[in-house]
């Protein structure tokens, strides 16, 4: 019998790859069951009857789960929470139909428009104060002098028209940069709504701002705030999913075919 052989058919190194085997199996389960912690079970959209159907696939759904949050509470996965938002659209009624929107679709959460209904709370810095804050309240930071201030410059949407004016500039202090312009729109009672710094063109030379996921009159439209002073995660994820519906809802053509 050779070295390391247990029987004349099976040695140590035949039962390491075996047991490999079962681990890495054992992994992948594991693994697949972790990530369905979220968005599980889903709904089927085939038939009424096969709505009441959970879809959650091999392996199932694990048991809830509670994590301990770093500012104090706790949340749950899977959370069991039903999804509230209604969907303000028909479809054609068979399987990967296209939505038609029946109302305002960059405020009905259809399409690119969608969002999650996110905690109503600010996100937070690691000492627990609003993590996203304009610079009003974080007077610690200021423009570098050799960029450009946008304070006080136009702000342009899609078609070329005003849709407000930058009054602040909203900075993250945990990852030092800006997140957000306040832009305070049109109307004739004013609001103040942000606009993603992500989105925005810089004409410098002009001393203007372009936007081209709306148009100048649709920055009316956009969510407010419950605090002017910070924004909640539900409410970045509105605001967001508002300019990013802007991009294919925002004027009829764009959700047209090209040909």
């Amino acid at each position: 019998m050779q070295t390391g052989a247990i029987t004349g058919y099976i040695d140590v190194a035949q039962l390491v790859l075996y047991g490999f085997w079962i681990f890495f199996a054992g992994l992948v389960v594991y693994l697949r069951r972790e990530d369905k912690r979220e968005g599980y079970p889903l709904e089927s959209d085939r038939s009424e009857r096969a709505r009441n159907v959970p879809v959650q696939g091999f392996p199932a759904v694990p048991s809830p789960k509670t994590f301990r949050l770093a500012h104090g509470g706790t949340a749950q996965a899977p959370s069991g929470r039903v999804d509230e938002i209604e969907v303000l659209a028909t479809s054609g009624g068979y399987p990967g139909s296209p939505l038609e929107p029946t109302g305002n679709p960059m405020r009905d959460a259809v399409g690119p428009a969608a969002y999650a209904k996110r905690a109503t709370v600010p996100d937070q810095t690691i000492d627990g104060a609003p993590r996203i804050v304009p610079m009003r309240v974080a007077t610690e930071f200021s423009v570098e002098s050799r960029d450009p201030d946008p304070r006080g410059w136009t702000v342009a949407g899609l078609d070329g028209e005003s849709g407000g004016k930058i009054v602040d500039i909203w900075v993250d202090r945990s990852e030092p940069q800006i997140r957000y312009y306040e832009v305070q729109t049109n109307e004739a009672t004013p609001r103040r709504v942000l606009l993603p710094v992500t989105l925005v063109q810089v004409h410098k030379t002009h001393r203007y701002l372009r936007v081209d996921s709306i148009t100048g009159a649709q920055f009316a439209g956009v969510p407010g705030l419950s605090n002017p002073d910070q924004v909640t995660l539900r409410e970045e994820d509105q605001i967001s999913a508002y300019y990013a519906g802007g991009t294919l809802y925002a004027t009829p053509e764009r959700s047209e075919p090209l040909l």
